[in-house]
């Protein structure tokens, strides 16, 4: 009698560092991004100089910023529909960023995530990470009953993106890229005050819907219970596990 043993090498997943910011200012949470980032391109400088691999370190922080308007790099400010003076009014504040994209709104109600990732680890290429966060958000709203979907040529995910006056935006994207250290990110409607998104074009797209789940579903949605799906999924989609470390 012949036995034939069989090994199964499981892959170990990468380990990302989470945190939940709670609220926080939208400079602070930029601020931190950059120092993040700024920490991972030295150690890829570091690494080249010694000719070593680089053990870059990736983060993802999950934030509720208080109302802010961000303007992508390339955007186009005559998005805002509202001067400095109505904005101070209504205590609205406003940034022009090194992201990718063009207008969007940032508030309570909403969960923003911060991905710093080395795309080195996960393929080089800006497209499919794009995708890849577009898909974590489609799997959540599938939890939900609700069929995420891609807008061709629009990044983001949408529900009846094909349907002519139906086309309803909950969920922006917008990123930046340095030697394939992403920042920036994803804004996830959940129980957002939509009426702030009125006062811009979003995303610069004219004669299109923003919504949330909560407007979807008709009640208020368990923040703590949205932000457990989405690290599910984001593992799942990235391929990658969280743990929790001090921050740098």
């Amino acid at each position: 009698m012949h036995f034939v043993a069989t090994f199964v090498f499981l892959m170990q997943k990468h380990a990302v560092i989470f945190r939940d910011l709670g609220q926080m200012d939208y400079q602070q949470a930029w601020d931190l991004q950059e120092k993040t980032l700024r920490a991972n391109l030295d150690i890829k400088s570091k690494a080249m100089e010694q000719q070593v691999p680089a053990e870059t370190v990736d983060h993802l922080f999950f934030v509720e910023h208080p109302a802010v308007y961000t303007l992508g790099k390339s955007g186009n400010k005559e998005n805002v529909l509202l001067g400095e003076e109505e904005l101070k009014e209504k205590q609205i504040q406003f940034f022009h960023t090194n992201r990718g994209g063009d207008i969007t709104f940032h508030g309570a109600g909403q969960i923003v995530g911060y991905p710093i990732l080395d795309l080195e680890r996960y393929g080089t290429d800006i497209g499919k990470y794009l995708r890849n966060i577009e898909q974590v958000i489609i799997n959540l709203l599938a939890e939900y009953g609700l069929k995420g979907d891609r807008s061709k040529g629009e990044t983001g995910v949408w529900l009846d993106p094909d349907i002519p006056g139906r086309e309803r935006k909950i969920c922006a994207i917008g990123v930046r890229c340095s030697r394939w250290i992403t920042m920036h990110g994803f804004a996830l409607n959940v129980n957002t005050d939509l009426t702030y998104f009125e006062h811009i074009i979003p995303c610069g797209i004219v004669g299109k819907q923003v919504t949330s789940l909560q407007k979807e579903l008709g009640h208020e949605i368990n923040m703590e219970e949205v932000k457990d799906k989405l690290r599910l999924h984001f593992e799942q989609i990235f391929q990658v596990e969280f743990r929790s470390e001090i921050l740098l």
